[in-house]
Parts: C-alpha cells; structure tokens; sequence
C-alpha cells in the first residue's frame, strides 16, 4: 500500500516560504511562523499572495513535490512540478483509447455509473439520516430523485455513444442538484442552495463547492501523475488547453462523498455560517481567509478516514482513493483489466 502523504496549504497573505535544510520555512513580515519538513509532503498549495523562493521551488521539484497556485477564492492559476515520470507507454496507449470511440464510451460508461451511484448515495443518506425532519414535499421531491438517478445509471449502462453519454450526465447533475437544498438544515436563507453557479460562485454553498472541487482536483490530478497517466487528456471531459480533464474524470466519482457531504456536514452542523462569506464587487461570493483554514482542516481530517473499497475487497484511507483508481486505470489500459471499476461508495 501507498504510503498516504500530505498536502501543505499556505493561505496565510503575505506569507514568505523559504528552504532551510530539508525543511519548508514560512515568515510572514520578517518573523518566522511556521517550519515542516518535507519528506512528507506530496503537494504545496498557495492561496493568494503566497510568494515561494526560488531555491524551494527547485527543491520540491527534485523531491517530486508538485507546488501549486491558487487565488485567494481557490481558483487554480499555476503549477511547478519536476521532470514528468511515468511510462511512455502507457499514455501512448491513454492517447489511443481517447481517439477511439467504443474504448472511450466503455471509460466513459463506468465513470458516470461511479459518480451517479455516488451522487444517489448522497441523496440516500439525507433521507435515512434525516427523514423525520424533513417535510412531505422534500421527502417526495428526494425520493423521486433516487429513483431517477436509478433509471439514468441504467440507461448509461446500456448506452455506447459518449456524447449521449454527457447528456445523460447533465440529466443526472440536472437532476442531483434540483434537490440539493432539501439536504440543508440550515435555517439561514444566506446558507440555501437555489442552482449551480461557476466562474464566479454567486453564493455561499456554491462558493464551498467550487471550493472543495478546487482541492480535489489537485488530489486527483497528482494521483495520475503519480502512475504515469497524462492528467491533461480525458475521456469524459473533451480536450481543451489548460484543462486537466482526466483529473476532472477521475473527480467525478469523488465530488459526491468527498465534497458534497463534506459541505452539507459543515453547513448543517453551523460550522460555517453566512459570516465566513465575502460578497465581491462583481457579485462573486467566496470564503473568508480563516474560513478556508476550517475548511482546509475539515478536508484533511475527512480524508484521514478509512472506507472500504468494494472492488479491491479491503480499508483505505479516503486520501489514498485517488491514487488506487489511478491505478486501476493504468492497469485497464494496459490490458491487465477488462474494464475500468469505478469507486463506488456504500
């Protein structure tokens, strides 16, 4: 088993990361506030105005440290990485199923079957765990939905066209998503979710969504790389420059039970309420600098649990997830599975 590393998240503004021996420094105006050493760490990660030496910066990269760069609201800017590893012959093969269609829907197929389980799972979840407070209407409206997410995993099932596959998968995110509020317990309007907004979020919910979206995509993106897949060229997301979109497949199976939950625990438990959220001029809302800190420490400690990974029959923890289907995707294209197994969450 991979040994679980872990990831540094520096949102301090104006902070100053230096090298000292084998260790990362942090100063922030001329003080010294912070010292890790690196040999476990897998990722840097800097919000905001986050500045990083130059001596660090090619240390990490001989370590096989990934440094990234975000804005202060968590959108993705940059990233460092050393020499690329990995098997030229696997991504030759990666290139060769994107280009051919029935090997690409068979990917495709499996991925969406993994998120929309997963998403169901969710919906599931709220209404075991909270039924009983819940009103008829939402408990009709989450219900209904189960049960068409039930039928949309049949349909992708039995389907081999990849573009109707994406719009099975808007109908299932159409779908998810128009129930979502029923999931809030909260009873502050600021904290309920009306639909999905992106680049910029328009709310508060939206905000910790794109959020956490922002993170695990640098999970997944390292995760891949780390076997030797290129993280740039997909099989659900198209290609586009700048776009991790085989980072964004891999995510999918994971926004459900490890973002999704993570944000509805957080808002129901009021450990995140509408004064961690800041309004910008152009309507964007996003967290507030100490609000990411909860956020990042909930992240973590959510990642330190063990769930079980049905398809390899054993307890890993929720960090390492990435990586075993990573893996499991080199070993499908090269030939030693029939087909990709998607994370499926019980």
């Amino acid at each position: 088993m991979r040994r679980q590393l872990n990831t540094l998240y520096v949102t301090t503004e104006g902070a100053w990361l230096r090298k000292d021996g084998a260790n990362i420094v942090m100063d922030v105006d001329g003080e010294t506030r912070a010292r890790l050493p690196v040999h476990m760490l897998d990722g840097l990660v800097c919000f905001g105005r986050v500045l990083v030496s130059t001596p660090l910066l090619g240390f990490c990269a001989e370590q096989g440290i990934t440094v990234s760069f975000l804005t202060s609201y968590g959108r993705f800017q940059a990233r460092v990485e050393g020499p690329v590893s990995g098997n030229v012959l696997l991504r030759r093969e990666q290139y060769r199923r994107t280009d051919d269609p029935a090997s690409c829907a068979l990917i495709v197929q499996n991925i969406l079957v993994g998120k929309l389980h997963n998403q169901r799972a969710v919906l599931g979840r709220g209404l075991r765990d909270h039924a009983d407070k819940l009103s008829d209407a939402a408990n009709a409206a989450l219900q209904h939905a189960h049960q068409r997410l039930d039928r949309i995993i049949k349909k992708v099932q039995a389907e081999g066209d990849v573009d109707v596959l994406r719009g099975l998968e808007g109908e299932a995110a159409q779908c998810y998503f128009g129930v979502f509020d029923h999931l809030i317990r909260s009873s502050d309007g600021a904290m309920r979710f009306r639909s999905r907004s992106r680049r910029p979020p328009m709310d508060a919910v939206n905000a910790l969504l794109s959020f956490l979206y922002t993170l695990l995509t640098h999970d997944c993106r390292s995760a891949l790389e780390s076997v030797g897949l290129d993280p740039a060229v997909g099989f659900l997301h198209r290609d586009r420059p700048g776009r991790p979109s085989l980072a964004l497949d891999l995510l999918e199976e994971f926004r459900p039970m490890m973002a999704d939950r993570l944000a509805l625990s957080m808002i129901n438990l009021k450990q995140l309420t509408a004064r961690d959220f800041q309004t910008m001029e152009n309507g964007a809302v996003q967290l507030r600098e100490e609000s990411r800190k909860k956020v990042l420490t909930a992240y973590q400690e959510r990642k330190r649990e063990d769930l079980m990974h049905a398809f390899l029959g054993e307890k890993a923890p929720i960090a390492l997830l990435p990586f075993l289907q990573s893996q499991l995707m080199s070993r499908h294209l090269r030939g030693d599975l029939d087909g990709y197994p998607p994370f499926l969450w019980k």
